[in-house]
């Protein structure tokens, strides 16, 4: 099986939900693998740069190998991917991050690419992290950030995926405001009227993929398994 994980917003979780996803094969028996094609923003251990975001997808798949080959494109500055591709000269693809994934999937059960920030942040001058699913052509779980403005953002996210012609086989509610008011009018509201079945609710709280794998479920069905 094989899904991109995309989110309605940056910062709403993308990475915590795959992580668990992760886990939750893992802990089926499942042989599993995340990837983070492109990062933009490094953390530092003893100088050597790294993406926080691939060393928990490796977390959470129990990856033991180096990050450089499950996040082959890490970009220091902490902004939009395509202007700091730009600033160091460097012309993303989504062709090529595509073909990538697609050879790293081989030979595993699950696999699951997370894009960064939204669904339609920009890869390059002419294309978005969704051309990356048009290539794949693998199904999308849309990970929400349960907070004010959730709904509108959810829904036109969902409208764009489904305009894309790519398969929304999913989607999970992660709680990022533990404060949200009318959370459950909120989520009944998004259950209603989301075009796809909803595969979990992660609480707030610490971000230990395990803890959350109990909360989440891979999809029953995808466009390509």
């Amino acid at each position: 099986m094989r899904i991109l994980i995309a989110g309605t917003d940056t910062d709403i979780g993308k990475t915590h939900v795959a992580a668990a996803l992760l886990a939750q094969a893992r802990l089926s028996g499942h042989s599993c693998l995340g990837l983070k094609p492109v990062a933009a923003g490094a953390d530092y251990d003893q100088g050597q740069a790294y993406s926080e975001d691939a060393a928990r997808l490796a977390n959470g798949a129990g990856y033991t190998g180096p990050l450089a080959a499950i996040n082959p494109t890490l970009l220091i500055e902490p902004i939009a991917p395509h202007i700091a591709a730009d600033r160091v000269g460097l012309e993303l693809s989504a062709a090529a991050i595509a073909s990538w994934a697609q050879d790293k999937a081989q030979g595993h059960d699950r696999v699951l690419v997370e894009g960064a920030g939204g669904w339609r942040v920009p890869l390059n001058r002419h294309e978005s992290f969704a051309d990356i699913a048009k290539h794949l052509d693998w199904s999308v779980v849309l990970v929400v950030g349960m907070r004010l403005g959730c709904i509108n953002h959810a829904l036109l996210t969902a409208e764009a995926i489904q305009a894309d012609n790519c398969h929304l086989a999913g989607w999970v509610a992660n709680r990022v405001d533990p404060n949200q008011s009318a959370y459950q009018e909120n989520l009944t509201s998004l259950v209603e009227r989301m075009p796809a079945p909803l595969l979990g609710q992660v609480p707030y709280g610490p971000r230990d993929p395990e803890a959350a794998a109990q909360f989440v479920s891979w999809p029953a069905k995808v466009r390509r398994s």
